[in-house]
């Protein structure tokens, strides 16, 4: 091992400990605001997207508190709600201009605790927030049942339970301890060449890639190459219940929303003939909608990201009692884009249904596009974006692939044993593959003429559209996210940092050799 490679290594377990009791906090936080009454404060939906205000609160003096910035100003807000904070080497002679200029992106949102849910599956012993409570009243079987990937039972010491634990708090608990590190350890080159941008980014739950979206809306476009990403770490968790934790992630599907809007008319139940039923029309519609899936037509495959899909999500029914026709029936898909899929191809899929043209053809108003996400942030800011979010995949060639590649053997492999792997163990070489679900990235592209990029960034090139080259580095089994029991290993938080911190020197060498 270099001097570099020892020291982010040391450092790393030494601040372990750290990073546990940083995430524990704010995954309890809104404990203290979902109870209280909304005019002492309170907030039923604290911790959530749109509500993450205390818990920002909470990481930013922990970044103040422990080092993670030089300089106070170096860690602020800004006009979105994003926590935003940044370090470089004061002395380093690189130009400023000059120097690779490494994002690292984390949520701060979570999805609902469901926390009675948490008390009465798992038996009292875990709480939603509070994480272990009382060992001897978990169900152990339980969780075994509900989540991915666990260790053995003499392991659990390591676990760290709550909602967020996995999805992903732990992620950007990770950036907060990697960016201490990367401070601590500049003598030894970990900055030399670089500027580290560190986000904890909000609502990314309910609007997936906002957070960035405003970057390349607002921040970018009048942007220098000192504040341009030349890579994108995404600290969403990476590991898999059968394949090992803490993968290097390189693309994700895209995702959007397809809004289905059935308008009839609306009478008197004892005299159906009286009106149109868009909830009979609207459920034929979902009926054929699930078949053609089923089929698999008009959905395609890709090596890499895997196949497109389609799901219904969402359902409101505009009525006035349950003893009347109603008047409208409005539902969503949740499409999931793989490789060569488009947006309104999709939207044509629907909209070319038998059943819609049925439903038309019999007196009913049919709309199906896509809705617009509305809902202010946390700060007041409207986002107004269609709830459209685009996939990537950066080339397993890129240099940034090759630095991540190289910064986990650098900082993990020495440490984990070549012995194979074990489901959701840590494995000694790097595993490189792609995530299931969403994450931040989808906010990254942007169609090529939206943003005049500085020379030399490299920027991939993706059809329409371009992006940073992203890949992600993070503590989390997928398998374990959204669910009762939700949980990380305390060792993924450990070697996450180490690689994180590794990565912008890493990245450097591979970009200046």
């Amino acid at each position: 091992m270099s001097a570099l490679d020892k020291a982010i290594s040391e450092l790393a377990a030494k601040y372990r400990p750290l990073a546990v009791s940083i995430l524990k906090e704010v995954i309890r936080i809104p404990a203290d605001h979902v109870d209280r009454p909304e005019n002492d404060g309170g907030d039923p939906d604290c911790g959530l997207s749109n509500h993450e205000g205390p818990r920002l609160e909470v990481l930013k003096q922990a970044i103040l508190d422990n080092g993670a910035v030089s300089r106070p100003e170096d860690v602020g807000f800004d006009e979105f709600g994003n926590l935003v904070w940044s370090v470089e080497d004061p002395d380093d002679p690189t130009p400023r201009a000059q120097k690779k200029v490494i994002y690292l992106d984390g949520h701060t949102d979570t999805v609902k605790a469901l926390r009675s849910q948490w008390q009465g599956k798992i038996g009292g012993g875990i709480d939603s927030y509070d994480g272990w409570t009382d060992e001897k009243r978990v169900n152990r079987e339980f969780l075994r049942g509900e989540l991915g990937w666990l260790p053995p039972d003499d392991e659990w010491e390591h676990m760290v339970f709550g909602r967020g634990s996995a999805d992903q708090l732990s992620g950007v608990v990770s950036q907060v301890v990697a960016t201490k590190v990367l401070l601590e350890t500049i003598p030894q080159g970990s900055l030399r060449g670089a500027i580290v941008r560190s986000y904890a980014t909000v609502t990314e739950e309910d609007n997936d890639g906002a957070g960035p979206m405003y970057l390349t809306r607002k921040m970018l476009p009048t942007a220098g190459p000192e504040v341009f990403p030349d890579a994108v770490v995404l600290t969403e968790g990476t590991g898999d219940a059968n394949k090992s934790a803490l993968g290097i992630y390189r693309g994700q599907r895209g995702r959007m929303q397809i809004e289905v809007v059935v308008t009839g008319r609306s009478c008197h139940g004892s005299m159906p003939w009286e009106g149109k039923n868009p909830l009979e029309y609207g459920g034929a519609i979902l009926a054929e909608a699930a078949e053609a899936y089923d089929r698999g037509e008009g959905f395609l495959e890709d090596p890499l990201l895997g196949r497109g899909t389609r799901t219904a999500s969402w359902a409101v029914l505009d009525s006035p009692s349950d003893c009347a026709v109603p008047d409208r029936f409005i539902f969503r898909f949740d499409r999931r884009l793989t490789a060569g899929e488009t947006p309104d191809q999709a939207v044509a899929d629907i909209d070319e249904l038998a059943a819609v043209k049925r439903a038309r053809d019999a007196g009913l108003t049919v709309e199906v596009g896509v809705p617009t996400y509305n809902e202010p942030t946390w700060k007041g800011y409207h986002p107004d974006n269609p709830q459209i979010y685009m996939g990537w995949v950066t080339p397993e060639e890129h240099p940034a692939i090759h630095a991540a590649r190289r910064a986990y053997k650098a900082v993990v492999s020495p440490a984990v044993a070549d012995q194979g792997q074990n489901g959701g163990t840590l494995r000694h070489e790097p595993r490189v593959d792609r995530w299931i679900f969403s994450t931040d990235g989808v906010g990254f592209p942007v169609k090529k003429d939206a943003l005049k990029i500085p020379d030399g960034k490299n920027w991939v090139d993706a059809g329409e559209f371009t992006h940073p080259p992203m890949l992600g580095m993070g503590p989390g089994i997928e398998q374990n996210t959204h669910k009762i029991g939700e949980a990380v290993d305390a060792r993924e938080l450990e070697f996450a940092i180490a690689a994180i911190a590794r990565f912008p020197s890493a990245f450097v060498e591979e970009t200046t050799k």
